[in-house]
């Protein structure tokens, strides 16, 4: 029984590490994980006795948060982490001079959002519902906020 003892917790804690490390979320790994290494506990008193359930109970408490702080403590989570900023920033039609009849040029597809360049700034702009091809000539139609709205000056 020590050996259905011991697969059960190292099975467990093997299944609590993919979800940790691999799975993202609470789900089945976990649950099953942590469910083993219970079974592997309830497994120890049932069959080897109240003081070897105590002792394979302490040596998994023990194990469990020696793993936890290596874990803490190791560089992992910063290579898993997300380090990057953000250096987008809102369009700022003062800024950029822009105003309603401005002629200028599609970046990328604006499908119905993309990109477009007017005097040499580039911006996000909606073609409400249209689909504009890159390098259509367009037009500002609306400014609203910090949204612009154009249409293709293509017929």
């Amino acid at each position: 029984m020590l050996w259905l003892v011991i697969v059960l917790i190292v099975v467990g804690i093997a299944l609590l590490l993919l979800e940790v490390l691999v799975i993202p979320g609470t789900g089945f790994a976990g649950i099953a994980g942590f469910g083993a290494i219970v079974a592997g506990v309830w497994v120890a008193y049932a069959h080897l006795g109240t003081s070897s359930g105590n002792i394979v109970l302490l040596v998994t408490i023990a194990v469990n948060v020696i793993a936890i702080w290596l874990g803490i403590r190791s560089k992992t989570w910063k290579k898993a982490a997300l380090v990057s900023t953000i250096d987008g920033k809102v369009n700022t039609m003062e800024q950029a001079g822009l105003k309603v009849g401005d002629v200028g040029k599609t970046i990328s597809r604006c499908a119905p959002m993309g990109k477009a360049e007017f005097n040499g700034n580039f911006v996000e702009v909606d073609a409400r519902t249209d689909f504009i091809d890159p390098n259509t000539d367009i037009e500002i139609i609306k400014i609203d906020n910090n949204k612009i709205y154009i249409k293709s000056l293509k017929q």
